[in-house]
């Protein structure tokens, strides 16, 4: 190995004592391959042991916790306990390559496609519809419901736990429900889900506060509780860097394993709420201190662009389209081989680099997604 690159292989570990053998983290991506029915298909589990060998830990694509919260065609489900034994080959196949594997737990909210859901009735926190096109108003949630949904994020982590899986991640980012109650762009209320910047972090901070709960009650061994969330919305009004610090100061107080930032590009600075130069990834770190372990993510392709960001001092960096293009990065860089790697998607390779046809369609007809399609 190229001892520049000797840093990303150091073994890590978590605040739980769960320990991972090296920085590399493969991120969360919707693959959109799953069975009708909600269960793991046969292509995914092939698509997940293709990537699981390298890297220390696996966070999955997202499941619903309820079914109102589906958020994607193809998205699997973990809203009953029926859904366990496809959960369990899911956490098998990526353990079995030595790697730790995170479920990441989700309700779509307002970004829910209406024709995936009960009714065709989407919901969030106020009747305030997203900015994306065409896009139709949600029901505002009940006091109850709220309540409701919450137990839910605890319900899919004793799943989760049940299944076999390491730990789980609360998917708090990319504008569904756990960021629509964060966001002053999609929560207009005045209760106490509402209003003050405090009152709009009640709804994820409950959600956290359910799911170690139950972690407490049902694992009988160290199990990993992470939260994403993307620092900033460029609707207004919307979450400004400013807000995103006060989050983290809560979150950094509840015992998590490691917060996960969600951004395109791991260099990309903020837009609004404070004046500072560096990257919001620096800002974060920085912010979080020792409190709370940080994963970086955003546009790491190379061997090189990711020993730079490692430089920053971020401890754990998740890599999530290179792993698509090219499986094998972790064991090219530990081998010495970096020169190897493709950072540019071969588009005759689908079979090779072993892509379910769904997730395959989605990214050759979305030119720009992906560094070779144009």
């Amino acid at each position: 190995m190229n001892q520049k690159y000797k840093p990303l292989f150091d073994s890590f570990t978590f605040p739980n004592g769960i320990s991972l053998k090296n920085r590399l983290v493969m991120a969360p991506m919707t693959n959109f391959s799953s069975n009708e029915d909600g269960t793991v298909s046969d292509a995914e589990v092939k698509y997940y042991a293709r990537r699981s060998k390298g890297v220390s830990m696996v966070v999955t694509a997202c499941t619903y916790v309820t079914r109102d919260g589906k958020g994607f065609k193809g998205e699997f489900g973990a809203d009953t306990d029926e859904m366990i034994p496809s959960l369990r080959k899911l956490a098998s196949t990526i353990k079995e390559q030595g790697a730790k594997a995170v479920l990441q737990i989700f309700h779509g909210g307002r970004e829910c496609p209406p024709d995936l859901v009960p009714n065709g009735e989407i919901v969030s926190a106020s009747d305030v519809p997203s900015e994306r096109g065409n896009a139709q108003a949600p029901r505002a949630l009940s006091g109850e419901e709220i309540e409701s949904i919450i137990s839910a994020f605890g319900e899919t982590t004793r799943r989760a736990i049940e299944a076999g899986f390491n730990g789980v991640e609360i998917h708090g980012a990319n504008g569904y429900l756990i960021q629509q109650f964060f966001s002053p762009h999609s929560n207009r209320r005045d209760d106490k889900w509402g209003g003050t910047v405090e009152k709009r972090m009640a709804f994820p901070l409950a959600i956290v506060d359910e799911v170690k709960r139950v972690t407490a009650q049902h694992a009988k061994e160290p199990f990993i509780v992470g939260y994403r969330f993307s620092p900033e919305e460029p609707e207004t009004p919307g979450i400004t860097m400013a807000d995103t610090l006060q989050l983290i100061d809560a979150l950094s107080a509840k015992d998590l394993d490691y917060l996960h930032v969600s951004v395109t590009d791991f260099w990309s600075k903020p837009r609004r709420g404070i004046e500072d130069d560096r990257s919001r990834m620096e800002i974060i770190h920085e912010r979080v201190g020792t409190k709370v372990p940080v994963v970086g993510v955003g546009s790491l392709y190379s061997a090189e662009d990711v020993v730079k960001a490692f430089e920053t001092g971020v401890p754990l960096l998740a890599l999530g389209r290179e792993l698509i293009i090219d499986p094998d990065w972790v064991e090219k860089v530990e081998t010495g081989r970096e020169d190897e790697i493709e950072t540019k998607l071969d588009l005759g390779a689908q079979a090779r680099l072993v892509v379910p046809d769904p997730l395959w369609q989605a990214i050759v007809n979305t030119p720009g997604w992906f560094p070779g399609v144009q």
